[in-house]
């Protein structure tokens, strides 16, 4: 049974998150922009239009959360009080105080998130480190994870790109996270270099092994995003792609590679972007996929250079080289440790089977206050 302090808890962040979300701001904003969308020529502009819908939307959103949130908090207020009378029970008053935590929480964690790109889909790349079969092996545990992790808040998982190793496990993959808001504003916790330390079924001595593999999380633009693409530093080559898919993947051509030459504006340093697309077996699809796999790979950067107060968090953040790790997963202590946030679980199973946002809420709760 919950008790006096823990339901004034819950009153007081809820009545915060008016404060803190500007709830009164935001209604008059929503019935404002929504007036928009009713006027005659409204889809004469079919992206036009489409970007007003999205942002409609998206204040709505904030407005449905908080008074989703103050609506479970009355509800517990009420149900701690019919205890008092024997109305309910224990138990209905323990599930009506978990409902609104988990409603407050949420919310709490979605606020964390306010740049203009972290309600964007996700691109996630996980390269395997040095160290042959075990490493490989450690990529596609990795990538198992992310997709489970996808699966369980409802993202859609789409294989951009996967290259398999030579005995076990995977060398490298590109997968599109999309179908659901705050993709990337999540999975940007998870750049870096992930560390894997257990006893190797590869290993004929049964030792115990270190294996590297990094991440990389970019937004992922869509049509509305603006990304400037010179086609004077864009070349094609096509490439019969492996796996499977029948047949015709090994007559026909679909597989594209995709160069481009990138220039840092500030240094004027050129620089080689590489994509790999094997999505389809149709050709154009998967040009047309490298495309924005390209453009979201450009807005990043852009986006990097414009946000110079992220320098002073990245100082403090681990390269992304091996030997710098951001993440431990030890198997046989039973521990995943992040170093950054100190936020450790001896839950291995579980996170191996996605579970992570233990680990993205501590560090959206460190480094998002500096990000906003």
């Amino acid at each position: 049974m919950i008790t006096q302090d823990q339901l004034k808890d819950v009153l007081d962040r809820a009545e915060k998150l008016k404060h803190y979300l500007r709830i009164d701001e935001k209604q008059i904003e929503w019935e404002e922009e929504d007036l928009r969308t009713q006027a005659p020529d409204f889809w004469d502009d079919p992206k036009r239009a489409e970007a007003q819908m999205k942002k409609v939307k998206g204040i709505k959103k904030w407005i449905d959360g908080y008074n989703d949130c103050r609506m479970k908090a009355d509800e517990l207020q009420l149900a701690f009080d019919f205890y008092k009378e024997e109305m309910v029970t224990e138990q209905e008053v323990d599930e009506a105080y978990q409902k609104a935590m988990e409603a407050i929480e949420g919310l709490e964690l979605m606020n964390m998130l306010r740049q203009e790109e972290d309600p964007m889909d996700a691109v996630l790349k996980i390269n395997s480190g040095a160290g042959g079969t075990e490493a490989q092996d450690w990529a596609q545990m990795l990538m198992r994870m992310y997709m489970r992790w996808a699966e369980a808040h409802g993202y859609k998982v789409t294989i951009a790109n996967l290259l398999d190793g030579e005995d076990a496990g995977i060398k490298s993959v590109t997968m599109q996270i999309e179908g659901g808001e705050y993709a990337y504003g999540y999975l940007k916790s998870e750049n870096g270099v992930h560390r894997l330390v257990r006893v190797s079924p590869y290993n004929a001595q049964g030792k115990r092994m270190t294996s590297f593999a990094s991440v990389f999380v970019t937004p992922l633009v869509d049509d509305t995003i603006e990304v400037y693409v010179d086609p004077a530093k864009l070349s094609w080559d096509t490439f019969r792609s492996s796996g499977a898919g029948g047949q015709n993947v090994n007559k026909v051509e679909s597989g594209v590679r995709l160069r481009y030459w990138y220039t840092d504006p500030d240094t004027g340093e050129e620089e080689e972007i590489l994509i790999e697309n094997t999505e389809t077996r149709d050709q154009p699809k998967n040009k047309e996929r490298a495309m924005a796999l390209l453009r979201s790979q450009l807005y990043d950067r852009a986006m990097k250079k414009r946000m110079e107060a992220q320098a002073k968090i990245e100082a403090g953040k681990k390269k992304i080289e091996w030997g710098s790790q951001i993440r431990s997963y030890v198997f046989d202590d039973k521990r995943v440790k992040d170093h950054r946030t100190n936020f450790e679980t001896r839950d291995v199973e579980s996170v191996m089977n996605g579970k992570l946002d233990g680990f993205i809420k501590a560090y959206l709760m460190e480094f998002a206050s500096e990000d906003n």
